[in-house]
């Protein structure tokens, strides 16, 4: 694997007209979903308010983001299958896209920093895709484990980046034990898994193999204009691991080394088989 500076990104390239016609097209098409989806998961939570539980905004989210990524001309490809246990899926953070590839696969709810939430498109889905909001700082370390208890409480399975910021797409950073630590609580680690989870992208033909990568300093708008304008389709393959039971790991940095090594072995095995 070839070595990486995170302080290197790419330069941004100009669209020509057709491209930005394309853009604009998908753009309109991503809209429409995304509102539409703020409309029926409103009637959804409705309907999931008495029980204090979520069974069917997921599914609602599940629908939108395949169809968000059909519009984006993304194919997924899907290896084993999402764990039905209660706990949390861990995957390696390659990109923005990373939000509609995962909850295309999986139901699920991100934990995510808190930037997010600010972030044009991308921030909306997530602000109403009950998304966990978190911020990278160890003084905030009890607040987030108290978030963490309480929505794997009330049965959500959560999904979160253990390596604390995306990539090139081209490997797996090492992971941060910290989110581990609320799944380690005596009332919770007998009946929590984890599901290691890589993510793998297939640039489009012709592209950069790290096409889809979104990392460092890069700006937001420009990528997400060059993945809208893009004539070609790319892809990306989402396999899913064995899930491990908390309780079987002695604390939370056995366990996040266990992830990280069946994560990037994952990446790995499929890149090699790309060729």
């Amino acid at each position: 694997m070839t070595e990486w500076n995170p302080d290197i990104i790419p330069d941004e390239r100009p669209l020509s007209l057709l491209g930005w016609v394309r853009a604009m097209l998908r753009l309109a098409g991503l809209a429409t979903v995304i509102y539409g989806l703020m409309l029926v998961l409103v009637l959804a939570r409705l309907i999931e308010l008495p029980f204090g539980k979520h069974p069917v905004s997921p599914l609602v989210v599940q629908l939108a983001c395949k169809i968000s990524l059909r519009i984006l001309g993304l194919e997924i490809k899907l290896v084993g299958t999402p764990m039905t246990q209660n706990g949390a899926l861990v995957c390696n953070h390659c990109s923005w896209l990373d939000i509609l590839t995962l909850n295309s696969a999986a139901k699920v709810f991100f934990v995510s920093k808190s930037e997010v939430s600010k972030w044009p498109v991308i921030g909306l889905i997530a602000r109403t895709t009950h998304t966990v909001f978190i911020e990278r700082k160890s003084s905030q370390a009890r607040v987030h484990k108290s978030q963490f208890e309480r929505r794997l409480i009330q049965g959500d399975r959560l999904l979160f980046f253990p390596e604390g910021t995306s990539t090139d797409s081209r490997r797996v950073l090492p992971f941060k034990s910290t989110l581990f630590a609320a799944f380690f609580e005596q009332h919770l680690a007998e009946n929590m898994w984890i599901q290691p989870t890589s993510l793998i992208y297939r640039a489009p033909k012709g592209e950069d193999v790290r096409f889809y990568g979104w990392w460092g300093e890069m700006a937001f708008a420009p990528h997400f204009l060059m993945t809208l304008a893009t004539p070609k389709s790319g892809g990306v393959e989402i396999v899913f691991h064995d899930p491990v039971r908390v309780a079987d790991f002695k604390d939370r940095k056995a366990l996040a080394h266990h992830c990280e090594t069946e994560v990037r072995a994952g990446l790995e095995r499929a890149m090699n088989c790309a060729g």
